[in-house]
C-alpha cells in the first residue's frame, strides 16, 4: 500500500484518524503500533512477525544498555555491542546474502548458495531507527522506554516506517510521551501532506514516464540529448518522488501530533556537490554522521584519518541504498568527489560565479543518478556513453519529440524543486488556514485523485531500499 493509492486515501487513513481521535490519549500509541503492524502487513504479512521480534529484542537492548550505563559502563557497552550486531546481522542476512552469494559464486567459491528471499520493505529504515535508540540509551542522551508499547509505536510508525525521514529516537522520545494535537497542527499536516502528494502524482510520475521512455529507446533511436532528457527528468523524478514521500509523511506525522525533522531542503540550489549532501536526505546524513563518522573519529585524528573515516562513511552510504555494485559505486564516487573538493575544490568554487558552481554540482549529481537509476553497470556505463556522444546521433527526430512534448514539465520541475516555490507569489507557504489556501488544497488532492485514477505508472523508489 503506497500513499498515493486510492486505498490508502479514501480507505486505510481515513478509518485510522477516526480510530485515533476516537481513542483516549493514553490508548493511542497502542493504536499507532496495531495500524502499522497492519499497513506493514498488507504488503509484507510474512515479515510482520519478523518486526515485532526486532522491536522487543531493540527495546530489550535498550532497557539492558539503560540498566548499566552508570554503574557498569562496560557491560553497557557489551549489550550495546550485542544490538548493533543483532540489527546488522537481521539487516545483512535479508538484504544482502544473496549479493555476497553470488559474488562469491562468481570468483569460484560456491559453498555459499544465494536464498532469494523477498526483501522486507523499507528493512534499511526502520533498522537503523530502531538502531538509534539504544545508542542514544548509552550516550545518555534519553532514558529507556520503559512502554514496549511505546517504543513499537516509534519504530513502526507507518507514515515513515517504509522510506524514512529517518527519526532517531531521542528525537520524539518526549512526543511520545506526551503530545497534544490541535486543530492548526493538524491543518498544517493536512497541508504538508498535499504538497507532498502533488509532487509524487503530477511531478515524480509524469518526469519518471519521460526516463522510462527515453531508455527503452534501441540503440538505432538513442541521441545525445534524448539521453540528456531522460536523465534530467529521472533527476527531477527521484527529488520529487523522495521529497514527496517525505513531505507526506511529515503532514500525517503532524496530524497525529508529532514534529519530525525536515529530510529535504531544496538540495538542487546547491553551489557545492558538500552542499548538496547537507541538503539531501538530510535524516540518513545525520545518522552516518552522529553514529558512523564521529564514532571513528570524524575530523579529530588527522586529516588522513579523516579522509579514511569519510570513505568509509560514502561506501557504506552506497552499500546502505543497495545490494548491488552500481550503488557501491555510486557511493565511492561521492566520496571521492567530497575529499576533493575538502582538499582544494571548495575554496576554489568559493571563487567562482555562483551560475557557474551551481553548473558544476548538478552535472556532478545528474552524473551520479546515471549509476543509481541502472543496477546493471553495463547498462549505466552505456547510458553514460549515449549521453557524451557514443550514440547514433547528436540529436534526432525521438529527442526533438522528448524535448518538445516535455519541455514544460521540465520547466516547471525546475521551479518547483527551488526556493521560487515557497515565495509570496505562493499562497501555499502559508502556515495557517484562510479562505484562498483551503479550495486550493481541494482542487490539488481532487487532481492528485484524478490522475492517480488514471495512472498506470505509479512506484515507489525508495521502496526497494
Amino acid at each position: 500500500m503506497v500513499f498515493s493509492s486510492l486505498t490508502f486515501l479514501f480507505a486505510y487513513f481515513p478509518v485510522v484518524l477516526a480510530v485515533y481521535f476516537v481513542c483516549p490519549p493514553k490508548w493511542r500509541n497502542l493504536v499507532l503500533l496495531i495500524v502499522s503492524l497492519f499497513f506493514y502487513g498488507w504488503g509484507e504479512p510474512v515479515y510482520v512477525l519478523m518486526m515485532i521480534f526486532s522491536i522487543i529484542a531493540n527495546w530489550f537492548f535498550g532497557k539492558m544498555v539503560g540498566k548499566y550505563r552508570t554503574d557498569d559502563k562496560e557491560k553497557a557497552k557489551k549489550w550495546l555491542i550485542a544490538c548493533v550486531v543483532f540489527n546488522l546481522l537481521l539487516l545483512g542476512f535479508f538484504k544482502y546474502w544473496d549479493f555476497f552469494a553470488e559474488n562469491m559464486n562468481a570468483i569460484g567459491l560456491s559453498f555459499i548458495k544465494p536464498l532469494h528471499l523477498g526483501l522486507p520493505i523499507g528493512i534499511s529504515f526502520y533498522t537503523f531507527q530502531a538502531m538509534s535508540y539504544p545508542i542514544d540509551v548509552y550516550r545518555s542522551d534519553t532514558d529507556p522506554q520503559k512502554s514496549v508499547i511505546s517504543f513499537g509505536a516509534y519504530v513502526t510508525m507507518f507514515p515513515q516506517l517504509i522510506a524514512g525521514p529517518i527519526v532517531r529516537y531521542k528525537d520524539i522520545a518526549a512526543q511520545l510521551m506526551s503530545r497534544r494535537e490541535n486543530l492548526n497542527q493538524f491543518y498544517e499536516g493536512v497541508l504538508r501532506f498535499t504538497v507532498g502528494l502533488s509532487k509524487k502524482v503530477l511531478l515524480a510520475n509524469s518526469c519518471g514516464q519521460v526516463f522510462e521512455a527515453v531508455r527503452a529507446l534501441p540503440a538505432s533511436q538513442s541521441s545525445v540529448i534524448a539521453s540528456w532528457v531522460g536523465i534530467i527528468c529521472y533527476t527531477f523524478q527521484i527529488y520529487f518522488d523522495f521529497s514527496g514521500y517525505s513531505d507526506m509523511a511529515i503532514g500525517m506525522g503532524k496530524m497525529f501530533g508529532f514534529d519530525f525533522l525536515e529530510n529535504f531542503n531544496y538540495p538542487y540550489i546547491s553551489k557545492s556537490v558538500t552542499e548538496f549532501w547537507r541538503r539531501w536526505h538530510m535524516s540518513l546524513s545525520y545518522w552516518f554522521r552522529d553514529y558512523v563518522y564521529i564514532p571513528l573519529g570524524g575530523n579529530r585524528r588527522g586529516f588522513r584519518r579523516q579522509i579514511i573515516n569519510i570513505m568509509i562513511v560514502w561506501l557504506l552510504t552506497g552499500f546502505w541504498h543497495g545490494a548491488s555494485w552500481n550503488f557501491v559505486i555510486w557511493g565511492v564516487f561521492y566520496g571521492i568527489v567530497l575529499i576533493i573538493e575538502k582538499l582544494f575544490l571548495l575554496k576554489k568554487l568559493e571563487k567562482m560565479p555562483e551560475w557557474l558552481t551551481h553548473v558544476y554540482t548538478m552535472f556532478i549529481v545528474i552524473i551520479a543518478w546515471v549509476f543509481f537509476a541502472f543496477t546493471d553497470l553495463s547498462q549505466a556505463v552505456k547510458y553514460l556513453g549515449t549521453m557524451f556522444g557514443f550514440a547514433s546521433s547528436f540529436v534526432n527526430k525521438e529527442a526533438i519529440f522528448f524535448l518538445r512534448n516535455n519541455l514544460v514539465l521540465m520547466c516547471v520541475a525546475a521551479i518547483a524543486c527551488s526556493p521560487i516555490a515557497k515565495s509570496d507569489l505562493n499562497p501555499f507557504r502559508r502556515e495557517r488556514f484562510s479562505v484562498l489556501i483551503a479550495p486550493l488544497v481541494l482542487i490539488a488532492f481532487i487532481v492528485c485523485t484524478a490522475f492517480i485514477v488514471d495512472a498506470s505508472y505509479n512506484p515507489f523508489l525508495y521502496f526497494r531500499f
